[in-house]
Order: structure tokens, then sequence, then C-alpha cells
């Protein structure tokens, strides 16, 4: 069993890709077989570990934390200079910062699509932003939009522990663990906008804390 460092080894990227057919980190590799990092009980199944004590939050606590969430994000958003906008994230990455601002909302626009039937494919949330997102200003305010849509959502639910299946590109799983999923991911890359305002001199409006991020299973190094 060998976990593929996509990060480290140069023929990390071909061998998922030749072998595999995979385009999305992390992932475990055994023989033929392989489990994407994206869920980590099936992750730690197929590596065959436990996870004693690997609480989940509930919907309703996971709700409140990506509503923070959102917020910062839309601060942040609104705080790069318009010049600047359009600078990569990081050197040796393509995607520059006015793509990931727009990028942590889009992953939750995109689980309300899969809520409603769409599969959470590889590249739902990876699209770049549309023409009339210009600004930061512009970006934070289609997270608001995004985020009154959440509300209306909760409100609208008859049943809130989510249940429910849905349809991933890592296999069916549970509305909750896709919300897990998707809110963790958004707040993994508030911590990389943070990271992009202070290396330009800029302090970020309200960061979020430890106690924010509590109980969400965040990567361990910032760019992962």
């Amino acid at each position: 069993m060998v976990v593929v460092d996509v990060l480290n080894d140069p023929g990390g990227k071909e061998l998922l890709l030749s072998k595999y057919g995979l385009r999305k980190v992390p992932v475990l590799a055994k023989g033929d077989k392989y489990a994407f990092g994206q869920m980590l009980d099936p992750f730690a199944k197929f590596a065959g570990l436990s996870m004693p004590g690997a609480g989940r939050l509930s919907p309703e606590q996971l709700y409140g934390k990506y509503g923070m969430v959102f917020e910062a994000a839309q601060r942040f958003a609104r705080q790069f200079p318009a010049e600047r906008f359009r600078e990569r994230v990081i050197p040796h990455r393509e995607r520059v910062i006015r793509t990931l601002c727009y990028h942590v909302f889009r992953i939750g626009e995109s689980f309300l699509e899969t809520w409603n039937g769409a599969e959470y494919s590889v590249k739902i949330a990876d699209n770049e932003p549309p023409d009339s997102l210009q600004t930061g200003d512009d970006i934070a305010g289609y997270g608001a939009s995004v985020w009154k849509r959440f509300e209306a959502w909760w409100r609208g639910l008859d049943d809130r522990s989510l249940a429910r299946e849905v349809k991933t590109y890592y296999g069916d799983v549970s509305a909750h663990q896709l919300l897990e999923r998707c809110t963790w991911h958004s707040a993994q890359h508030c911590r990389q906008l943070v990271a992009v305002l202070e290396r330009m001199g800029i302090q970020a409006d309200r960061p979020l804390t430890p106690e924010d991020l509590k109980g969400l299973p965040l990567p361990e190094r910032l760019w992962e």
C-alpha cells in the first residue's frame, strides 16, 4: 500500500492519471484498488486503521461553522487590492486570488446543487468566476447570495439529520458527510486567504480562531 505523493514525487501525478485515471488527491492505492481521502472513515477502513474517538460534528454545528466561514471569506475578499486580485495565490500553482475567493463560496453552492440531485463531481466546484464577478466586492456579494440560499435550505429541512445519501465522485455518502467535507474544504481555503493577505502586509479582518474551526478535520499543512 502506498501514498501517491503528487507534491514531492515528480512521477506521482502521472501515476495517478495513467494507472488509476485520477486527478484528485489525497488517494491511498493498493494494487488496482484505491480510496479517496476526502472522507476519513472509508479512507481509514481501506488502510486497515481504526479511528477511535473520531467524533463528527452534528449537521447543526457544521451549519453554524459554515456560516462563520462564509462571513470570514467575504471579509477577506474585500481586503484584496484590486490591482493584485489576479496574482497567483502561490507562485508554483495556476490559481489566482480572484478564483480562490470565488472557490470558497462555489464549494458551498455545489453542496446545494448536490442536495438537489446533481453529482458532486471532480470538477463541480473548480470553475472560474463568471465575468460579472471582477472585484472582491463582487465575489463577496456572490458569497452572501449563496449563504442566503443556505439559510433558506436549512429553514426548509424536515429532517436535519442529513442522513439522505448523495452522489459524489468518491462514492455515495450521507449529506451530513458531504456537508462536513464542504465546510472544512472552504475553511482550509479561508486559512490560505489569510496567509496571502499577510504576505501582502495586510492584517486579515477577524481571522477564524482555533475555536471557530474546532471539530473540523482540517489538513495539518496550509497548502495541502
